[in-house]
């Protein structure tokens, strides 16, 4: 509750019949020349400020903004509500559920531990398409769903119902940035507050990067890690600086044939380049009224692939007619009205509000685009789409994993998602154009390999050929644009006799069951079907890893014979290894292209030239010949879709189905932990913890675990994908008496630290510079003889019973990509101290924070090569004592010691390292070990 008011901010508008109680933004001199975005942090500091964390002149350098200035400012921005996906969702309530006993332990009253901020889970993260290409594919989905997942689901409605202000929506509902925008999202949010009901705007962090899909309807919201998305449910502000905002001008009008996924693919390639990491980006002008609300979300889904914390429209008309098609109630459409333009939140094209940096887009020029083979900002034009796979195939079919081109520059990663582009990152692709010029010729590397199936059918498979084509993900599965633009022309392709490849693994998974009313009343369910596109799952699936086996007879040829094939998908990632294992190159793509792709079969293929296949005259059919026009998609959007679907869908959207509603649930205010259970355990966050926090000390005697190259993202820290047999993890497991096809994914498996520890560092495609020419979960272990090869997990083991620290080293964005807190909680738990890194990613420094691990910066221009560092060294650092006295030291002395495992004649190595504790609330959560352990001190 606010208990100041230094601007007199406060006041009532009345809407119809109710009074709200506001706090008016233009109470604060400045707000006129504010971006809409700094608009917003505006109204909650003014509600928020309370003279300690929220101050008076943190409002007034708020209204004095100066765009172009580097931000220095700390201010305690305070969301409205939290989102979560199951996946980083369930270790969210797993460790609620630990502070509660932890609380009584203390002393407490457990009940004590509920959500301060109303909290929102959806369920569909867990769905993977096993089955495809028959009409039973999403019932024996979901079945299988709740087969290997029962027990966190279990665990997920005693939490529904113990907590306060927390709601689950079920598996097989959709995906929870679409379930934001179309039901949970209020653009306009209400609370009562201190007896008085309160209107505000909605703002959100969520457990996903891809939440900014909100911003697509003007909700101010971004990815947080797990850690920071539990100390907002607990009532703690999120720290942040008031960041630089980027104005991006839009123009024109999409042309004929181009998508919102091609518009999408164009600004991340723009804004990757002009570079955004850590600044809003706010959409305005004349041809923002002409952007459709879906295309807006769409827009802001790809926000973490270009980099920015948010990137957001206003409010307007088309925010307001959205938010009746899906169903809000009259009260609510006038209220965000009202209040909105009251609030000087309203959009007004003819006003240019004042930004740090400014960016146009005719939205006329942009062309029919993929992304890929392995970042979402390698934009390729379709017309150039064979030519380049004719180049980037010789690296995937010839070189092996030591010798691929973009791996055989010293030093670095394959770069899956660095967060900013780095002169090295840019010349990556030089790098990969040079290595055409080999003396062969793409046909060189051609391997046509014989395929029989099961039913007897024959046929040629080879590099490049499409081997996955899903419609799947956040960012394109329910805007209706792309969506009927795919089934329309599915039904162009079925008149004409085309049928997918039989190599395709083709799978449908909506991002919302409105779209399969829409499909339905508009009549292109049978038609998406004829070419194999059922329904899987309401989920994420294949973007996210979960794509489920290839072909039986596909991944045999693939892996027996060292095929590069490609997998097609209409997400928003396509990092290596994250699709499907057999798959060394995946491409973005719009939902209409996907299945082009299937009828095409491979991605050595111009669509221009080649054709798709013959009509039943036998004559050749081209893509043009059966896209869709804009006038066929937007008469069918106007007449398939209305209001009373969306009421349909969501009127009970948090009771499930009976599968969900019959689950055995405990109840009471602790959870009943088993012991015997692989899936949810108790967490050690809190053992032995007392009222007073031990002082932070310096480190002595470290060694480094692992020692690594430039952009190592979250994928290859945090544990995802499958476990295998022989990892640490799989160990752990069969142990546990699972069988190796209960395996299930690290993801499912998040509520158990055991095993999220072990698959710490353990991506396939790690490469750990203490080891030549090894990729995966592997370092070295100095506890033992020789420093032999081990896994990082049981080095790890030994260094901690031997009471010895540890550090990670680092290149340039360490951490980029997801908001994983299992990246930093996991590092922990291995025994990290510190991370040395050339620099870092938002989320993940905060996060490392967050668990107790302090992250540490190379000086300006120098690196673990530059100084001479090889990974066999001792550290000590000295002067992390310092924030015992309450201030944070600047810089901390690194020594480095050469050992036996050393060059011979080795130096000494001291540098002073750069402490990335940014803001005195990070300090205060190092200094209690850890932002949960803060929280739970403070409410004790």
């Amino acid at each position: 509750m606010s208990t100041v008011d230094s601007f007199g901010a406060k006041s009532t508008l009345t809407v119809g019949s109710t009074d709200y109680e506001i706090f008016r933004i233009d109470a604060v001199p400045g707000y006129e020349k504010l971006p809409f975005s700094l608009k917003v942090l505006l109204e909650n500091l003014l509600r928020t400020e309370d003279g300690a964390n929220v101050t008076k002149q943190q409002i007034e350098a708020l209204g004095s903004w100066d765009p172009s200035a580097e931000p220095d400012t700390e201010i305690q921005f305070t969301p409205a509500r939290v989102v979560m996906q199951d996946f980083t969702g369930v270790p969210c309530i797993v460790d609620l559920a630990t502070m509660r006993e932890a609380v009584a332990d203390l002393g407490g009253d457990p009940t004590r531990i509920n959500p301060l901020a109303p909290a929102e889970l959806v369920i569909d993260h867990s769905v993977i398409a096993d089955l495809f290409g028959r009409p039973d594919a999403f019932e024996r989905n979901v079945e299988i769903e709740y087969e290997r997942n029962g027990e966190r689901y279990q665990f997920l409605r005693w939490g529904q119902t113990a907590f306060d202000d927390f709601k689950v929506v079920p598996p097989g509902t959709g995906i929870v940035h679409q379930v934001n925008i179309e039901h949970l999202a209020k653009v306009t949010y209400t609370r009562t507050v201190g007896g008085s009901l309160r209107a505000y705007p909605d703002t959100c962090v969520g457990t996903d990067s891809h939440t900014t899909m909100v911003n697509g309807l003007g909700v101010l919201g971004w990815g947080v890690g797990g850690i920071e998305a539990e100390a907002a449910m607990l009532g703690q502000p999120v720290s942040m600086l008031i960041p630089k905002v980027v104005g991006f001008k839009l123009t024109g009008t999409i042309p004929a044939g181009v998508t919102a996924t091609d518009v999408v693919l164009t600004i991340t390639d723009l804004l990757r380049k002009h570079g955004v990491v850590g600044k809003f980006v706010e959409f305005y002008g004349d041809g923002v009224a002409s952007v459709p609300l879906a295309n807006r979300a769409t827009i802001g889904n790809m926000s973490p692939e270009f980099g920015s914390t948010a990137a957001i429209f206003p409010i307007d008309d088309v925010t307001v007619d959205y938010l009746r098609l899906t169903g809000r109630s009259d009260e609510q459409l006038a209220l965000v009205e009202q209040y909105s333009k009251a609030q000087t939140l309203w959009h007004d094209p003819s006003r240019e509000p004042v930004f740090s940096e400014y960016l146009e887009l005719d939205l006329g020029t942009v062309v029919p685009s993929i992304a890929g083979p392995k970042r979402p900002q390698d934009r390729i034009e379709l017309t150039a789409a064979k030519t380049q796979f004719e180049k980037d195939v010789l690296d995937y079919a010839e070189a092996g994993p030591e010798t691929r081109v973009d791996e055989a520059v010293e030093g670095t990663f394959p770069a899956s998602d660095p967060v900013g582009f780095t002169p090295d990152d840019e010349n990556l692709s030089d790098r990969v154009v040079a290595a055409d010029h080999r003396s062969h010729a793409p046909s060189a590397v051609s391997k046509p390999t014989p395929v029989t199936t099961a039913d007897g059918t024959s046929y040629m498979l080879d590099h490049g050929a499409v081997t996955i084509a899903a419609i799947t993900s956040c960012t394109n599965t329910s805007n209706p644009s792309v969506m009927l633009a795919a089934g329309l022309l599915a039904r162009n392709a079925a008149q004409k006799g085309l049928k997918a490849k039989p190599w395709v693994k083709t799978t449908m998974a909506p991002g919302s069951k409105v779209v399969t009313d829409y499909y339905e009343k508009a009549g292109l369910t049978d038609d998406l079907e004829a070419l194999g596109f059922y329904t899987v799952g309401y989920g994420c699936t294949t973007c996210i890893g979960n794509s489920g086996p290839l072909i039986e007879e596909v991944s045999a040829a693939v892996n027996d014979n060292d095929l590069a094939v490609t997998a097609v998908l209409s997400g928003n990632r396509n990092f290596e290894g994250r699709i499907n294992p057999d798959v060394k190159m995946n491409y973005l793509a719009s939902p209409p292209l996907v299945i082009a792709y299937a009828l095409a079969g491979s991605m050595n293929f111009d669509f221009e030239t080649d054709p798709l296949g013959k009509d039943s005259q036998g004559n050749d059919v081209f893509l043009k010949d059966i896209w869709p026009s804009p006038a066929e998609v937007q008469q069918t959007i106007d007449s398939s879709i209305s209001t009373d679907m969306f009421t349909k869908q969501y009127g009970a959207v948090f009771e499930g189905d009976d599968r969900w509603r019959s689950l055995p649930t405990p109840t009471g205010a602790t959870f009943e932990w088993d012991d015997s259970s692989t899936y949810v355990r108790k967490p050690p966050y809190f053992d032995g913890m007392t009222l007073q926090p031990d002082p932070v000390s310096d480190i002595a005697g470290a060694r480094v675990l692992a020692k690594l190259g430039d952009s190592v993202t979250t994928d290859h820290i945090s544990p995802a994908g499958s476990i295998k047999a022989d990892s640490p993890a799989g160990q752990y497991l069969q142990s546990h008496g699972v069988d190796k096809k209960d395996f299930n994914s690290y993801g499912s498996r998040r509520g158990n630290h055991e095993v999220m520890i072990r698959g710490t560092f353990a991506n396939i495609r790690l490469r750990n510079q203490l080891l030549d020419g090894v990729e995966g979960g592997f370092t070295r272990d100095f506890t033992q003889e020789g420093a032999p090869q081990s896994f990082i997990y049981d080095a790890s083991e030994n260094y901690q019973q031997a009471g010895v620290p540890l550090v990670i080293l680092a290149g340039k964005e360490y951490g980029s990509g997801s908001s994983r807190d299992w990246a930093a909680k996991g590092t922990r738990l291995l025994g990290v101290r510190a991370v040395i890194a050339e620099s870092y990613e938002r989320i993940h420094r905060s996060n490392l924070i967050g668990m107790g691990v302090i992250p540490l910066q190379f000086p300006a221009g120098e690196s673990a090569s530059s100084l001479g560092l090889d990974g066999t060294e001792t550290f000590t650092i000295t002067g992390i004592e310092e924030l015992n006295s309450g201030s944070t030291p600047k810089t901390v002395r690194v020594t480095a010691e050469p050992t036996d495992a050393s060059a011979p004649g080795a130096a000494a190595v001291q540098f002073d390292a750069v402490v990335r504790i940014d803001t005195p609330g990070e300090a205060d959560y190092y200094r209690n070990g850890g932002i949960l352990q803060y929280v739970l001190r403070s409410l004790v």
